[in-house]
């Protein structure tokens, strides 16, 4: 005889309740039939789980590692039930599972959630944010509904639609003397400090080399992954930057400015759909939203920009 999901089932109760007695009663049973089990678990485990004292349990260190182990296999039973509920209603088909890349979690894909929210108030969104080239393979493997990406090229299994076609920008503190310019040129960042992206970044690879193209030397001590983190140091006046245009339009506000670059260096948002997985209705829905919202963060940032911009 081997141990079976009864004898963890009992000595699951026994912890709960803290007593034979009320694992019983947990379980519906017997104290006898509790005892009887329990005393099999230990005796097939080959060690004692508990400490019997003037007719009580007391667990011992095994019994307690064993309890934080037997919990977490029955939190995820308790997740695998929840989840085989939730398929057999009608509402599971409203269920839409998105992938996108960090910075777009933070910009883009929240207004564009709330429209589509609005529109299908009934709907379930679960967005989880991952970077390339982990997105892409995610998305070619059929695990999700819908990606955002920056990659120009569709992941296998998949295909793309443009959304987003713009420039990086420069992001200045408020009142710095080069906000007096509509457009900056690398020239302009000569001897400033510049907050950076970390050096595997490809946007960073790009700007330094084009400011090493243009014989510039800024002052670079400052990096950081994230461009929101990036946009919250020049917001503090520790230098300037050139970060995608979204991010620098979600930070943008008094303390926080926005200039042209004077060197294109492209952006662009893709959504990629998966083309094995089942079909999910609403993923075109919240491809509508994305569309719209995309439109009107370009007409934003023409706004912040004082100028045309392109979409």
């Amino acid at each position: 005889m081997s141990i079976s999901h009864r004898h963890i089932e009992v000595f699951r109760a026994v912890m709960t309740a803290g007593s034979v007695t009320g694992a019983a009663a947990l379980l519906h049973s017997s104290q006898p039939t509790v005892s009887r089990e329990l005393a099999r678990l230990e005796q097939l485990l080959g060690y004692a789980l508990f400490e019997r004292q003037a007719g009580r349990l007391r667990p011992n260190t095994r019994a307690l590692a064993l309890f934080d182990e037997v919990q977490r296999s029955f939190q995820g039973l308790g997740r695998v039930l929840e989840r085989a509920s939730q398929l057999g209603r009608a509402e599971a088909a409203s269920r839409l599972s998105v992938l996108c890349l960090p910075a777009l979690s933070h910009a883009l894909l929240p207004a564009a959630c709330a429209d589509f929210l609005r529109q299908h108030p009934a709907a379930e969104l679960a967005i989880t944010p991952q970077e390339s080239p982990l997105l892409e393979e995610w998305m070619g493997a059929q695990r999700f509904d819908l990606g955002l990406s920056e990659s120009g090229l569709s992941a296998p299994g998949t295909r793309s639609e443009a959304l987003l076609a713009l420039d990086e920008v420069c992001v200045l503190p408020a009142g710095h003397r080069l906000l007096a310019k509509p457009c900056l040129t690398p020239a302009d960042f000569a001897g400033e400090d510049f907050v950076s992206l970390s050096p595997e970044d490809p946007y960073r690879q790009q700007l330094d080399a084009i400011f090493g193209a243009a014989g510039v030397a800024r002052r670079l001590r400052l990096e950081t992954h994230s461009a929101v983190a990036v946009c919250a140091l020049v917001q503090q006046g520790l230098g300037l930057t050139v970060v995608n245009p979204l991010t620098a339009l979600a930070c943008a506000g008094p303390g926080l400015r926005l200039r042209r670059f004077g060197v294109s260096v492209p952006f662009r948002v893709q959504a990629l759909l998966p083309e094995f997985r089942p079909a999910q209705p609403l993923a075109l829905a919240l491809l509508a939203s994305l569309r719209l919202t995309a439109q009107t963060l370009a007409a934003q940032l023409d706004q912040a920009l004082e100028g045309p911009v392109a979409y």
